[in-house]
């Protein structure tokens, strides 16, 4: 009998989950009915669930129904009231006698209250879902886990004025008025799925509609759909999908499943957007583009997030994880497929470039700090924290390597029957690289160790010439990381070839897999020193560390044949340089030959006519602040922007002319979304900024010139971020006529704020504090937190204020968010747990601003795993 309050309790501190302990689930539910009363305040839930005991778990006569923050208004068991039920911190328990029985339970829910934006909330009077990872819970009582696969149908019913379309998973089935004003739509779904990607959308919305025919001749249905008046700015996305499902076809042959795919654009979202089945929905900033309101780079963005999510239709729904430790199975392997499509759609080697510059600008970080894990991690306390850029970007590398190893023929076989053998289930990273293994005919058993230890390998080089001889010796070494003091060697391919300095060609590449801590390959027929060009398209994950000189850098520079090896030699070259002066290593003399060995580098580039402007855009880019910080243990963050400002400021002077030409030459092209006007475009803010740390008054007024007379916002913006970092009249005019350009689109205001919150200004923290108190500014909306303040927190010359200013700031927003928006305050901890890499000054102060996020007796499960991990790592 429950004797208990059905009020949920108090929720207890988070235990420990970890992946040795995974069990199966003890009850299967092969269907479910959801029964929707919509209402933005009081939305009633009634969840029909057909349970079978699983005769593989072990045999527990109690269904746990997990739920947070539900109250469960009736329970009924077979069709009959039923009060043996009672609650365990959120869950629903329910002892059941036989093998099978139909659960019902009927809930009721305030998506308005619902500030966390997971579950059922609301969005500007619209209803919408986030269910991945544990949001289902906290729609309706279920086994909310990614291994209990159902097939559901929904009902939804409401009032047909504030909620017009009525959309869920699947296909719909039926649709209804009633004279009071309300309707229903019913949706079926045929395809099992996890309660993670239960998807529901109420609203009034209108539709952008295309078509798509499959390899095998069904036509499905396409729809975005926005706000009224957004639907212009769909086109770029619709193209994308439609590119996407034709590419998935051609390269992985995998084809679409239902009769129609629906996207739903929401401007509340605390990720980029979900790939519920048959009904993605996505944050507004990857689905709404045109010239005059998004860059090349938010073009870019779209078409990629567009194919990510829907590449998961197969790489994460027709094969799910088993549990959330196995994340990387549909985030890594999707990323790298929606990696492969985006080179596919542009530039290889720019985009090449482009991932590796995010892998080490977010995940290279995370490897060496307090919250490096394995791509499959052993444990957590909030899932939510494991979507990271290990999950992700390096899950993504991980598996490119696999493409390494294997070709991309062979890797293909592995593909087909990793889903083949588990089309409909619930699989494991294990299952992945078996099939892999099996398919592609390799031995992985040692490549597995990738899954298993966190940290980026390092790669130590020895090039040694004698006679005609050259010896390549590599050593590796995987650095400790928390709970993981001691690591393996690993397997490492590297694309490896060997310049002659006479030809400056090379004999062919050759594939070296490092296996051993120490290996060494012998190489005949050099009559003197070969230039060697190691980890040629970056081929692997890891840490190169080889003493060239700056010679062979500049001679890489202007004739290695591979792409990014040119780019990696101009950032190894630069890299070099700063580290050596933040290090006070360098004489003048030096210092004075390093300039001019980047100098005359970068001038072979801008003169070079093989090269697209993409591509010698890319090969300008100077490594990033937080980049060269992570080469420099105990770094001061100020002598990092400050060596890094001079060597630009030299650059802009002593390249000043060519600058110019270059901004002269870019600023005649006109608009189009060609390679070649979008390499013009990256150009001509490229060569402002080497002229505004050169001379600020030419710079601010080619910069308003080209604010002022911009077509699009890829020239606007790039005029407006050289302005926002000069303390010049043009600043505020500009900053004032962009803000009213383009008041209340959302999208475009968060660049407005991003802008000033990352710009160069020497009061960047002081215009911080003051948006942070502008009318447009709002904890509630995750985008533009996160214009503001993640943008703030990578800004280091402000951030790493000498007096921990910055650390404050950032510290008080997250004890301001947490209680509104737990899952958005804890991605805002990582910045602050990277004290141990600063000197010992700052390091304290962003210790102490932990420590004072810690005191707080609730903070949220999601930020008081990252800040104690951060602390404690």
């Amino acid at each position: 009998m429950n004797d208990l309050s059905n009020t949920p309790l108090a929720p207890a501190p988070a235990p420990v989950i970890n992946r040795a302990d995974y069990r199966p689930p003890a009850w299967l539910v092969p269907e479910i009915a959801l029964d929707f009363a919509l209402s933005l305040d009081a939305t009633r839930v009634k969840s029909t669930l057909k349970v079978e005991r699983n005769a593989a778990a072990d045999g527990s006569a109690t269904l746990r129904l997990n739920g947070d923050g539900l109250v469960a208004q009736e329970v009924l068991v077979d069709g009959q009231a039923h009060n043996d039920w009672r609650m365990e911190g959120g869950d629903l328990l329910i002892d059941l006698p036989g093998d099978a029985h139909e659960i019902s339970v009927e809930t009721v829910i305030n998506p308005a209250a619902n500030t966390q934006l997971s579950g059922l909330y609301a969005s500007n009077g619209m209803l919408c879902t986030q269910c991945e990872a544990e949001g289902f819970r906290r729609i309706a009582f279920f086994p909310d886990r990614p291994d209990v696969l159902s097939v559901y149908s929904v009902r939804m019913a409401g009032d047909k004025s504030a909620f017009p379309v009525l959309l869920s998973n699947g296909n719909p089935v039926a649709a209804g008025e009633a004279a009071d004003g309300t309707h229903l739509a019913e949706w079926h779904d045929p395809w099992p799925k996890p309660s993670y990607l239960f998807a529901l959308v109420a609203g009034d919305l209108v539709a952008t509609r295309d078509q798509f025919v499959t390899r095998s001749g069904r036509t499905v249905d396409l729809a975005i759909y926005v706000r009224a008046g957004d639907e212009a700015r769909t086109g770029h996305a619709m193209r994308s999908l439609i590119a996407s499902m034709k590419w998935d076809e051609e390269v992985y042959g995998r084809e679409y499943d239902l009769d129609l795919f629906n996207i739903v654009a929401v401007a509340d979202f605390n990720a980029g957007a979900m790939e519920n089945k048959g009904l993605n929905i996505f944050n507004t900033r990857y689905i709404l583009a045109d010239p005059e309101t998004a860059t090349d780079a938010d073009y870019d963005a779209i078409e990629g997030v567009v194919a990510h999510e829907y590449f998961h239709n197969w790489s994460g729904n027709r094969v799910t994880c088993r549990d959330w430790f196995q994340l990387s199975l549909k985030e890594g392997f999707t990323v790298l497929r929606d990696q492969q499509f985006s080179a596919d759609m542009g530039s290889a080697p720019v985009k090449r470039i482009e991932d590796v510059r995010i892998l080490r600008a977010a995940q290279f970080p995370e490897d060496s700090g307090p919250l490096a894990h394995p791509i499959r991690p052993d444990s957590y306390q909030e899932i939510s924290n494991f979507y990271t850029a290990t999950v992700y970007n390096k899950g993504a590398e991980v598996i490119r390597m696999m493409t390494v190893l294997a070709g991309l023929d062979r890797f293909r076989k592995g593909t087909d029957l990793y889903f083949e053998r588990h089309d409909g289930e619930a699989a494991t990273c294990e299952d992945f690289v078996k099939a892999i293994e099996d398919g592609a005919g390799l031995d992985l058993a040692q490549f597995r160790r990738w899954y298993a230890q966190a940290g980026t390998p390092r790669v130590d080089v020895s090039l040694v010439h004698e006679g005609e001889t050259a010896t390549l010796t590599l050593r590796q070494t995987v650095p400790p990381t928390p709970g993981q003091p001691e690591k393996l060697p690993m397997v490492i391919p590297l694309r490896t070839a060997l310049f002659d300095r006479a030809t400056g060609k090379h004999r062919g590449e050759e594939l070296l897999v490092l296996t051993e801590a120490e290996q060494s390959w012998a190489f005949d027929g050099f009559a003197q020193a070969p230039v060697l060009s190691i980890n040629r398209g970056f081929s692997a994950p890891v840490a190169i560390r080889s003493p060239s000189s700056n010679e062979d850098l500049v001679f890489l520079a202007e004739h290695d044949d591979d792409p990014f090896a040119r780019y990696e030699a101009m950032q190894q070259l630069v890299v070099q340089h700063l580290v050596a002066a933040v290090e006070g290593q360098l004489s003048d003399a030096e210092r004075d030959a390093g300039r001019r060995a980047i100098g005359d580098a970068i001038a072979a580039v801008l003169a070079d006519p093989a090269l697209d402007d993409l591509m010698r855009g890319e090969l300008l880019i100077l490594p990033g602040e937080s980049y060269l910080a992570e080469q420099i243990p105990a770094v001061d963050p100020s002598r990092v922007h400050d060596e890094r400002e001079a060597l630009k400021g030299w650059l802009g002077t002593t390249l000043g002319a060519a600058w110019r030409d270059l901004h002269d030459r870019c600023s005649a092209v006109p608009y189009s979304l060609s390679a070649e006007a979008r390499g013009a475009r990256k150009l001509k803010t490229l060569a402002l900024v080497f002229l505004a740390a050169a001379d600020a008054g030419e710079a601010a007024r080619r910069a308003k010139a080209q604010y002022d007379a911009a077509d699009n916002m890829t020239d606007r913006q790039g005029a407006l971020m050289v302005l926002c970092g000069l303390e010049t009249p043009e600043r505020a005019t500009a900053l004032a006529d962009f803000h009213d350009r383009f008041a209340g689109n959302m999208l475009v205001i968060d660049k407005w704020f991003s802008l000033q919150a990352g710009s160069l200004h020497p009061h960047a923290i002081d215009h911080v504090k003051a948006l942070a108190e502008h009318a447009d500014f709002t904890l509630t909306n995750p985008n533009r937190v996160r214009a503001l303040y993640i943008t703030f927190a990578a800004n280091a010359g402000a951030f790493h204020a000498a007096d921990g200013e910055g650390y404050k700031l950032l510290a008080d927003l997250i004890l301001q968010l947490d209680p509104i928006n737990g899952n958005v305050a804890a991605r805002c901890v990582p910045p602050l747990g990277r004290w141990r890499k600063v000197e010992p000054g700052r390091a304290k102060l962003m210790r102490e601003q932990l420590e004072r996020i810690a005191a707080v007796p609730d903070l949220s499960r999601d930020v008081r795993e990252q800040v104690t991990r951060s602390l404690e790592g």
